[in-house]
């Protein structure tokens, strides 16, 4: 699956949720599913600057594909992670490199976070990119 497709399917999933509460539960159930990192990982040059709550993304670079792994010590930061995890983890550097965030503003998500949590998820989504960038360089 592409990530215009994922993310195709990601909006759908958001349209059928009626209010924001339900919005929200949804988002903290994804966290819910992510492995989490190891300790070693959870490393100040993982820690994602800006976010209200920690949060760390780690990337790997195998087979021509980027993996991330994440974690954060709040539950709603824990479950936008996990959203963005599942979305580009797999996928080549151009792949990413060409995708955007509109996904964002079709699911209404930054309308329903606060400034300071909108500013860390606009952080990781650089993030992401970042990795994509570096990982494109060295190989």
């Amino acid at each position: 699956m592409t990530i215009k497709e994922k993310q195709q399917q990601l909006i759908e999933d958001f349209s059928f949720m009626e209010d924001w509460e339900a919005k929200y539960e949804y988002i903290i159930d994804l966290g819910k599913s992510l492995a989490g990192m190891p300790a070693e990982k959870k490393s100040d040059a993982n820690l994602i600057k800006g976010c209200q709550s920690k949060v760390w993304i780690d990337a790997e670079f195998k087979d021509g594909k980027l993996f991330f792994n994440a974690d954060s010590d709040g539950i709603l930061p824990k479950g936008i992670v996990s959203m963005l995890v599942s979305l580009y983890s797999g996928h080549t550097t151009e792949e990413i490199l060409s995708s955007d965030f509109d996904f964002i503003s079709k699911i209404g998500l930054q309308e329903f976070l606060s400034p300071s949590r909108a500013n860390g998820l606009m952080a990781m989504t650089k993030q992401i990119k970042f990795y994509a960038v570096a990982y494109q360089i060295k190989s």
